[in-house]
């Protein structure tokens, strides 16, 4: 069952879902669509088990990267960054426009993740660096971690436009040196200076 998710999302990022027919997975998959109700009862179950999917990896990758050992607050923010900069690398911007026509309710779970879940571990990201005494303690965070969370949205819509001339990986690595040089104080803007440029997003 995992296996045959992790097929069907590939093709999903590949083409979108509105295209892709049951007879299209089928075929791709290599089995007949009969085994394939098998597993879903139709095409929105299949769109809805592949969306929950990428959202438990997406929490599993976010789960990794805070749980490094031997970093602090910037180095841990920087692993969550670059695992969504490489995950959204892969995204199609048709997927996401299908899911927001066609799936409203699927897509609402992927908002709620991000809002919710994500600014979370955003707000605790920021409290940690504060208690190792790398962030600055006189800032409205709530704001911040609001703000940061817009940004990973924006790339999934039509306001991303601008900034597509540029390469993802650069534009991640901008926007979260951004993001630190606007909350760290001074021993973490040392940090910073010391490490980035053997910080690599892809």
């Amino acid at each position: 069952m995992q296996d045959i998710i992790l097929k069907i999302a590939e093709i999903y990022f590949r083409y979108g879902i509105k295209s892709v027919t049951m007879d299209d997975l089928a075929r791709d998959l290599g089995v007949s669509k009969k085994t394939l109700y098998l597993y879903f009862k139709d095409k929105k179950d299949v769109v809805r088990k592949v969306i929950n999917h990428l959202i438990e990896s997406q929490k599993c990758g976010i789960s990794d990267a805070l749980n490094q050992p031997n970093t602090n607050a910037i180095d841990k923010l920087l692993m969550m960054t670059q695992f969504f900069a490489r995950h959204l690398k892969n995204s199609n911007a048709s997927l996401t426009y299908d899911l927001q026509k066609y799936y409203p309710d699927v897509w609402d779970e992927v908002i709620d993740f991000k809002r919710e879940e994500v600014f979370t571990h955003i707000m605790n990201n920021i409290h940690e660096g504060i208690r190792e005494g790398i962030y600055r303690d006189d800032m409205n965070y709530e704001i911040i971690a609001r703000a940061y969370v817009s940004r990973m949205e924006m790339y999934q819509t039509d306001l991303w436009q601008p900034l597509e001339k540029f390469p993802l990986a650069e534009v991640f690595r901008t926007l979260f040196i951004y993001h630190i040089r606007g909350i760290a104080n001074e021993k973490g803007l040392k940090h910073l200076d010391k490490n980035i440029h053997q910080w690599i997003f892809n």
